[in-house]
């Protein structure tokens, strides 16, 4: 009797244990709190505040500025007794994170800190001069009414040295590497030092991916040098690569590494708060998936932007989900699965219109290859309707940085024979950057 009265105890205590087993189990790929990571902005304010000792610092960043309690970096350089902010500039989307993409971003005075904020996509996107100095007549410019009021003179002081603190999304076809790029030319050319508070690479910095960028041909906003679609670096060390490798007038650099960050984490693995780097990247599996689904924004293919999983959903009227789904699954791509699913926009492309397509789900982060995903999805939909799939031909190419994929597609060539033309220069790119890698 002792024993059958003892066994439910057993069964919750082996219940409760094995729990306990598993939960370690999915934990497993998550820095211990030993290694948590610190951003280089933690680092900074540590360690290197002589930097910027006496001089006027104007600030590049937005909402992913944070250190690892998330308190902003705005925050935290303006309450510095050591740090004198004197501006701050917001890139595309802006300082606060809440314009769309691609949408305007005006001048304004910010009533929080009582600074000037510059719009690195609105009015200029290389700052002009007046960005670092003589910021008083730069402003007034602009019309009053239209950009903001006009701050006193007391408040507007000239910029000695810049920080930039954003976080990338480690995929070329995003504006925040050209961004930084635009800053180091301008801070070149007016001999204004730059700091790159660096920050990991989301999706690690091992793995890369398609072709380099045909320069200067294919140089946009969306991918201003030759670098491959996923690149495998951080901002600081695309920094030091801009500057040594592409850069006409070299800027005085420094790049304030991470503390704790290996190349081969993922941002899940860094125990560093995410916050959306963008209106349309809400999520670490968002990251993953963009190196490859953002180039259905060159496609009469929604991207599933409008929806709730931008990138991960995918579609259009004309598509039928179920079909597109068996035949996708039966490629048995690696690491990933595909799931029917109907959704419709509340803008950006087949606004408002019922959209059959699929959900990409992936399941095998390590054995997914998110451009190579991306190409049997295009080339897959070709298949189906031939008749209404279309390249948006220009726009393909320009974020594709190159006009042979989309050639190469139309010629029926198979995804192993495309992977095989940008290899060699994924080799060489992969060579080149050896010597501007951090950690």
């Amino acid at each position: 009797m002792r024993i059958k009265k003892s066994l439910p105890f057993i069964f919750i205590m082996g219940v409760l244990l094995w729990g306990n087993a598993c939960q370690g189990d999915s934990t497993s790929f998550s820095s211990s709190p030993g290694e948590k990571v610190k951003p280089g902005v933690e680092v900074f304010l540590e360690k290197h505040l002589d930097l910027v000792k006496g001089k006027r610092v104007g600030l590049i960043t937005n909402p992913t500025g944070v250190d690892s309690h998330l308190n902003t970096t705005i925050d935290l350089f303006y309450e510095h007794p050591g740090i004198q902010l004197a501006a701050l500039y917001g890139p595309e989307h802006g300082v606060r994170g809440n314009a769309q993409a691609g949408e305007y971003v005006p001048f304004y005075i910010d009533q929080k800190y009582n600074l000037p904020v510059f719009s690195l996509y609105g009015q200029s996107r290389k700052p002009p001069p007046g960005m670092f100095e003589n910021i008083d007549d730069y402003m007034r410019s602009f019309d009053t009414e239209e950009k903001g009021k006009i701050p006193p003179e007391s408040m507007v002081e000239d910029v000695d040295v810049m920080v930039f603190d954003i976080q990338d999304v480690g995929t070329r076809i995003y504006t925040y590497a050209a961004t930084m790029a635009y800053c180091m030319q301008a801070c070149a050319e007016k001999g204004v030092e730059f700091i790159v508070l660096d920050r990991p690479n989301p999706i690690n910095g091992l793995t890369m991916e398609g072709p380099v960028l045909e320069y200067p041909q294919y140089s946009s906003f969306v991918g201003l040098y030759p670098i491959p679609v996923r690149h495998g670096m951080t901002a600081g060390e695309l920094a030091r690569l801009f500057n040594e490798q592409f850069m006409d007038k070299k800027v005085s650099l420094t790049v304030i590494p991470m503390k704790n960050w290996k190349r081969d984490m993922w941002y899940d693995e860094t125990s560093l708060p995410w916050v959306i780097p963008s209106p349309n990247m809400p999520s670490l599996s968002t990251a993953l998936v963009y190196p490859g689904q953002v180039f259905l924004e060159g496609t009469n293919v929604s991207e599933g932007r409008g929806t709730t999983r931008p990138f991960e959903l995918f579609g259009a009227p004309w598509i039928d989900g179920y079909e597109l789904v068996q035949r996708l699954n039966d490629k048995e791509l690696p690491g990933v699965k595909f799931r029917e699913a109907w959704f419709t926009p509340v803008f950006s492309k087949y606004k408002k219109k019922l959209c059959g397509g699929a959900q990409i789900h992936v399941v095998e982060r390590e054995r997914f290859h998110p451009f190579r995903t991306t190409l049997h999805i295009i080339q897959t939909i070709r298949k189906m309707h031939p008749d209404r799939f279309q390249f948006h031909k220009n726009y393909f190419d320009q974020i594709m940085g190159t006009s042979f994929i989309r050639k190469s597609l139309f010629q029926g060539l198979s995804i192993r024979e495309i992977r095989k033309k940008y290899e060699k220069d994924l080799n060489e790119f992969s060579r080149l950057r050896k010597e501007y890698l951090l950690y």
